[in-house]
């Protein structure tokens, strides 16, 4: 920058970048870098920084879609402990989240590390439960990394091993006798900056072979070595475009820059680009086909068309499985094909992949974490229904529940030491979402007990599969009642029921006072607005509910409330999670489940987040369900010999059948007889008006013999005719008969006046 220059093609290094980056935004010069990846390097912060590859945002973000494809959910990042690794791994960690998954553990490695520090490193990381390694470093270390975990056998069958683009860069520069023994490094997944084949790329491959021949250069291109071609093309059209709009290339003193005593900066020697900012702009406005592909910065200052190869290593060398592409995700066509079609993540491909250990079974990502420490597993030290879950001292705890969860341990394909942690003192029930924020902030790994799955606890949390259900059910005492057909009056007391109905009737009179005047339901005769109130007090006198609800601790305190009755301060019936009612009447036979259970639920074991454990104990209980193991445990705890062999089979006669509600019917069939045979008695009468109102209008002597001559039949069918007619309508036909009677009675007065005259 001492020589004046009016751009900067470099650094190779994103820890350079943000120091240089500094002193380009100050002398207004760009930098273009091909090789500084690190996503924090961004032109918000740093605007004259411009970079021509592809940032390890995009990386990170097919890195972690590789992760989702294959259902892992927790992730090693290995990575180099400077500005690119911390960047580029903060990125993962973003990108893993946005797929609900995460880094479960950092393994950072200091710059310039020996191979034994490297050993170390890898040893802590082996200890942990991921099997999923993302190694993000530089060419460096890099390769020491696979010779030391070859050591430790972290090499063999089940572990994962995914590698950003260092790796590729080395592979594709490296000679061929550089890398006669890749057996180390078999089965890994490699990322590569995806480079499209065209006719430009092959012509520069061409040159460069034919240099590098003439030379005797041994070292490959990599796709590092296409944007570092392409950055020379985009400079070197930056600067004509600038030349041919008239621009000067001027430079000018910054007062701010001076040397202090003693330095050998030389500070004042640099000097301001005058046209930095109009030369920024051209090289934002670039736009042309180079070897990679379209060169063209995006409005957020990326290159468009990021997308990357997805390599598998061999023995001898590596075979292309697969694309991402920040347009469609994971596919095995070509990134350049599908930017010509919409957007598309939903079908996600990759092809068969050789993992290491030479094995074509996907691994499972994870065991259990060999580090010494048991699992935490809370257990609430319950003050009732000992039966599921109780505390005998430290690490000591028994019940069904903590005997479901030992079976299911013991199926595991991995031992897993389990070390009990009692929560609650044991005089009152301990909060239930209280232990599973435990789990969620990592004070536990494990919650066990009779929790049940419910939506604020799976928010925080991830629960197993259901070990039994625990719908809520009715218990109550069996008797023997003999059926009756006024059954249904003996929820309440006569006193109550006359309490009851005058209570509904003073609340429809009140309700009529208050709403007669502006509600035209409430108004009409004075008949009408009697019968209104008593509707709506007997409609609202079967649409209203009152149950009273005690609340009940104790198996003791179940079964005394059950025995007392409501009568003596008792209950009338007990609402409970089915697996206590079960411990209920296991121990008092006196008492059944009326009804069918009316909800859906289950207890489950809680684990952390998206723990692998969650998805493996549910795998073991349902092998428990399918062996009968789950049910025997269920036999053992809730069956006892003494309430074992009860006769069911006269709790069916307590039901409620048609006999019990025979009164009931009655009186509504009563009613509905009384109620016809008013409505016809009415009928009749306003027909026998309105047959003889027809009568009056026809007086002739042939007509009213035609009329007495009429068959039974057509009378019958003009009553069924009547019948149907609205009763406004017949009302109008009466009143207009007997008006045009009138008027004929006065026309025959008239006349009988006008004939005595004459």
């Amino acid at each position: 920058m001492e020589e004046n220059v009016v751009a900067v093609i470099g650094p190779q290094s994103s820890g350079i970048g943000h120091v240089i980056s500094h002193v380009a935004n100050e002398l207004h010069i760009p930098l273009l870098s091909f090789a500084a990846t690190d996503p924090t390097l961004s032109a918000l912060e740093y605007p004259y920084f411009l970079r021509t590859t592809i940032s390890d945002y995009f990386q990170m973000n097919a890195v972690a879609s590789i992760v989702d494809y294959y259902q892992w959910k927790r992730v090693t990042a290995i990575y180099v402990d400077d500005d690119y690794g911390r960047g580029g791994v903060s990125a993962l960690g973003d990108a893993l989240a946005s797929k609900r998954a995460m880094i479960s553990y950092k393994a950072a490695i200091p710059p310039n590390s020996n191979s034994d520090v490297i050993s170390d490193i890898l040893f802590t990381a082996n200890m942990m439960e991921s099997r999923v390694m993302v190694v993000h470093v530089n060419p460096d270390t890099g390769m020491r990394i696979f010779s030391a975990a070859n050591e430790l056998r972290m090499m063999a069958t089940g572990y994962v091993w995914i590698v950003t683009d260092w790796l590729a860069a080395v592979l594709d520069s490296s000679a061929s006798r550089d890398l006669k023994d890749m057996s180390h490094i078999r089965g890994l997944i490699v990322l590569r900056q995806h480079t499209p084949e065209s006719d430009v790329k092959n012509e520069f491959i061409s040159k460069w072979n034919t240099v590098a021949h003439n030379r005797s250069i041994t070292s490959g291109l990599n796709s590092y070595s296409f944007y570092a071609y392409d950055s020379v093309w985009t400079v070197a059209r930056a600067i004509d475009q600038f030349l041919n709009s008239g621009q000067q290339i001027n430079f000018s003193t910054d007062p701010k820059l001076h040397d202090s005593n003693g330095s050998t900066l030389r500070l004042s020697t640099l000097k301001i680009f005058d046209g930095g900012e109009q030369m920024l702009q051209q090289l934002l406005l670039t736009n042309f086909t180079g070897v990679t592909g379209p060169v063209q910065f995006g409005s957020d200052g990326h290159l468009v068309r990021p997308a990357y190869d997805i390599l598998n290593v061999g023995g001898s060398g590596y075979r292309l499985i697969g694309y991402w592409s920040n347009h469609s995700g994971l596919s095995v066509a070509a990134p350049e094909i599908l930017y010509q079609k919409p957007p598309n993540t939903s079908a996600q491909q990759l092809y068969n992949v050789l993992w290491p250990g030479d094995s074509t079974t996907t691994p499972k990502g994870w065991v259990f974490r060999n580090n010494g420490k048991a699992l935490r597993v809370g257990v609430p030290n319950k003050a009732s229904f000992k039966d599921l879950v109780s505390s005998r001292g430290p690490g000591n705890v028994t019940g069904y529940c903590i005997d479901v969860f030992n079976a299911a341990i013991k199926l595991l394909p991995y031992p897993t030491p389990v070390q009990f942690v009692t929560i609650g003192d044991g005089t009152k029930n301990p909060s239930y979402i209280g232990i599973v924020q435990m789990v969620a902030a990592n004070i536990l790994d494990a919650a066990v007990g009779d929790f049940a799955i419910v939506r604020n606890g799976t928010a925080i949390s991830e629960y197993t599969q259901p070990y039994v259900e625990a719908g809520l059910v009715i218990v109550a005492p069996v008797k023997q009642i003999n059926p009756s057909a006024w059954a249904f009056l003996k929820p309440f007391t006569l006193e109550m029921w006359c309490v009851t109905g005058a209570l509904f009737i003073l609340v429809g009179i009140v309700v009529w006072l208050l709403e007669h005047r502006i509600n035209e339901e409430f108004r009409g005769s004075p008949r009408q607005q009697v019968i209104t109130i008593f509707w709506f007090s007997f409609s609202t006198m079967f649409t209203s509910h009152m149950s009273r609800l005690v609340a009940l601790n104790t198996i003791q305190e179940y079964a005394d409330a059950l025995n007392r009755g409501p009568k003596y301060g008792g209950v009338a019936a007990i609402v409970d999670e089915k697996p206590y009612i079960d411990i209920f009447l296991s121990y008092y036979c006196n008492f059944r489940i009326v009804g069918q259970q009316f909800t859906r639920e289950g207890w489950g074991f809680a684990f952390q987040r998206d723990s692998p454990l969650a998805a493996d104990m549910s795998t073991a209980i349902l092998q428990l369900s399918e062996s009968g193991q789950l049910q025997r445990i269920h036999d053992e705890w809730f069956t006892r010999p003494e309430c074992a062999s009860d006769d069911e089979s006269q709790v069916g006669a307590t039901r409620l059948g048609v006999g019990s509600f025979s009164g009931l019917f009655l009186m509504c069939a009563l009613t509905c007889i009384f109620a016809l045979v008013v409505f016809f008695i009415r009928i009749c009468w306003q027909y026998n008006q309105y047959s003889s109102s027809e009568a009056a209008s026809e007086p002739s002597a042939p007509d009213a013999d035609a009329i007495q001559r009429r068959p039974s039949g057509r009378s019958f069918k003009e009553l069924l005719q009547f019948v149907d007619k609205k009763e406004e309508e017949i009302r109008m036909k009466m009143k207009r008969r007997s008006s045009d009677k009138d008027n004929q009675a006065a026309g025959s007065s008239d006349a009988l006046s006008v004939t005595s005259a004459y």
